[in-house]
């Protein structure tokens, strides 16, 4: 069919399918039939823009090699005159890496060649299921604060949102990452589909093959019955794998496998089940140094982290602080069934200095503290306790107080200080607050023994 013929045709065409290849442009139209949608062909990128200059689009899949130019010229100028058409990209088998430049370049997704059908299905399926189909929320947490670091935050969630690439979440703690991996899950194509949070530090490195992958009755000791993994419950939705560095390289291994074939084995199956789902991940620490240290697999590295998107700490932009803790104290007062407090214009201007080490997290803490302790619906400055655990410290009993000069008894001074600080910042999360210090639980209760807190 000429391109005139098509230009005539009525609306209600759904997919471009771009390559030079007849056969697969046939295989492709027919899967595509079959699932009730129509669609146009084209051979060339000349062909194709010729098409979207005359028709409009739910979806493109385009090859990348083509007669007279690239697919990744068609990503671009469809991403600049079109940016709300999803378009994925069909590549040779091995050519991941170019696959992976497409994503970055704005495509929705990408499928190898020989194109498996499956696969193409639900590629097509995410592509065409619009937000609005998933009425999936992201627990009510939303990007509070209207400072140009914010607004460049999400618009790039907004963007991330509309297409499958990995992306790595990298910020301090306490930044919300989690509610940024939320908020893309829950504006993207799979928004009605489970969000599955991890958090890659808690789990027990026996248990974790397990845990990720599921396992058959009797594959171990303890196995009494057939157990899904974190891959299967997020079937058709998203993983979020936070604090994705603390991963054994040992399971490093085996999750690149399961993100490279699409598919998972559970301990004590002879066979790999397929899953469909999109991988986010998030981490405090530095991936590339960890990488360069030999404590993170570089090829895992380029498959999770295909694209970055940074988290701005809250010291660096203060101007959020007042619509944040506004947000807090309503929450805050929602739970008790009360009025919500407000801040006084001093108590903003105390906030606005202070570096807020532990972020969003902190203020949340610091609020909670101070709603406690106001006696009033104002709180003013002297309610925020900007140093919660220093003046625990000053509580505390001194046994053995150093003498001045006395090196030992400073640096256990030092420690007491960092421990306390985390232990506020997890609200007294045990666990977890000996996870951030990189001491077992076990250490971490001798030294709160030690000093009369546990």
């Amino acid at each position: 069919m000429s391109i005139e013929d098509r230009r005539s045709r009525p609306p209600g065409v759904d997919v471009l399918v771009v390559d030079d290849e007849e056969d697969i442009r046939e295989l492709i139209e027919l899967s595509l039939l079959r699932m009730g949608l129509a669609c146009d062909t084209a051979g060339s990128v000349g062909e194709a823009r010729e098409l979207l200059d005359a028709r409009r689009y739910r979806l493109c899949l385009t090859d990348m090699r083509l007669p007279d130019g690239d697919g990744l010229e068609l990503v671009e100028s469809i991403q600049a005159r079109q940016p709300g058409l999803p378009v994925a990209v069909i590549t040779a088998f091995g050519s991941i890496e170019t696959a992976i430049r497409a994503l970055k370049l704005g495509a929705f997704d990408f499928v190898t060649k020989p194109v498996e059908l499956k696969r193409l299905r639900e590629l097509v399926a995410h592509a065409l299921r619009g937000p609005a189909e998933g009425g999936a929320g992201n627990g009510g947490r939303n990007l509070v604060g209207r400072s140009t670091a914010l607004e460049q935050l999400r618009a790039q969630v907004a963007k991330l949102a509309r297409n499958q690439a990995p992306v790595f979440i990298h910020g301090e703690s306490g930044t919300g990452k989690e509610v940024i991996a939320r908020l893309i899950h829950s504006l993207g194509p799979r928004a009605a589909a489970p969000f599955v949070p991890v958090n890659c530090g808690a789990i027990s490195p026996e248990l974790m093959e397990s845990e990720f992958f599921g396992h058959k009755k009797g594959s171990f000791t303890g196995a009494a019955s057939d157990k899904q993994g974190l891959f299967q419950a997020a079937q058709g939705g998203t993983l979020f794998l936070d604090e994705v560095a603390d991963l054994p390289l040992a399971m490093q291994v085996k999750l690149l496998r399961a993100i490279q074939e699409r598919a998972v084995r559970p301990v004590g199956a002879h066979n790999e089940e397929p899953v469909d789902v999109r991988i986010l991940s998030a981490s405090h620490r530095d991936l590339a140094q960890l990488v360069a240290d030999n404590r993170f697999r570089q090829d895992l590295y380029f498959r999770i982290n295909v694209i970055t998107l940074r988290v701005p700490p809250l010291r660096e932009r203060p101007e959020d602080i007042p619509d944040l803790a506004a947000h807090v104290l309503t929450r805050l007062a929602e739970r008790e069934g009360s009025v919500p407090r407000r801040l006084s214009s001093a108590a903003i201007a105390l906030l606005q200095q202070h570096t807020f080490p532990g972020n969003v997290r902190e203020l949340e803490n610091l609020l909670e503290r101070a709603c406690a302790l106001c006696e009033g619906d104002e709180i003013g400055p002297d309610d925020i306790d900007l140093h919660p655990t220093e003046g625990l410290l000053r509580a505390l009993p001194r046994h053995d107080e150093p003498e001045a000069g006395d090196e030992a008894g400073a640096e256990s001074d030092d420690e007491r200080i960092r421990i306390l600080r985390m232990l506020d910042e997890t609200r007294w999360n045990r666990s977890e607050a000996a996870r951030r210090l990189g001491m077992t639980l076990r250490q971490l209760r001798y030294r709160l023994q030690k000093w009369g807190m546990e």
